[in-house]
């Protein structure tokens, strides 16, 4: 029995994520290498790229999580936590990562993803790079300053803010301001 044949069995012929039975795809878990059973999931394809971060995550499509999030399989539980500390700037799934739980070997498998990847990146998940311009996705009373910046600004040219992966550089109103990820959106 193959591994595809395996996740169909423990899934009952359905995206372990969404519960679709159509177009069903396995989904190698990083940093794992090796396909088994203990290291993938069986998704839906047409998640496929936003799971594998090739695309950007439409944040509704995701909302399934919260049934999926109770599902027992080590390798379901990482995906789901890692979908939703992906999207906790949603209210929703900041509610659902806080009520999940998780066994510390599942957890600490979990979080490799975001400990390995330090990536600076906007409100929606696209990796930020020294240079990029983003905009403001609302208005920031800036600290230190008598401003608001308001949303929907172009901030050019940032800079990373090294070690902070929460945080960038850029200039707002002929200030250099540090700006927090989660409030900007790559142009």
């Amino acid at each position: 029995m193959n591994v595809k044949d395996e996740l169909i069995a423990r899934s009952g012929g359905v995206c372990e994520l969404t519960g679709k039975e159509n177009n069903l795809a396995v989904y190698l878990i990083a940093p794992k290498t090796t396909e088994t059973l203990e290291h993938c999931v069986l998704v839906c394809a047409d998640y496929l790229e936003q799971l594998e971060g090739q695309a950007e995550l439409d944040v509704n499509l995701w909302r399934c999580l919260s049934d999926s999030m109770w599902n027992t399989q080590p390798p379901v539980q990482v995906v789901v936590w890692r979908l939703l500390h992906r999207l906790q700037n949603e209210d929703w799934a900041k509610d659902l990562l806080d009520s999940m739980y998780l066994d510390e070997e599942t957890l600490a498998w979990a979080q490799l993803a975001t400990q390995v990847a330090t990536a600076h990146m906007d409100s929606n998940g696209n990796v930020l790079q020294n240079g990029d311009t983003v905009t403001l996705t609302k208005d920031l009373n800036v600290k230190g300053a008598n401003f608001t910046a308001k949303r929907g600004t172009a901030v050019r040219k940032i800079m990373l803010v090294e070690n902070a992966p929460t945080q960038i550089e850029g200039k707002v109103n002929d200030q250099r301001i540090v700006i927090l990820t989660k409030f900007v959106k790559k142009v």
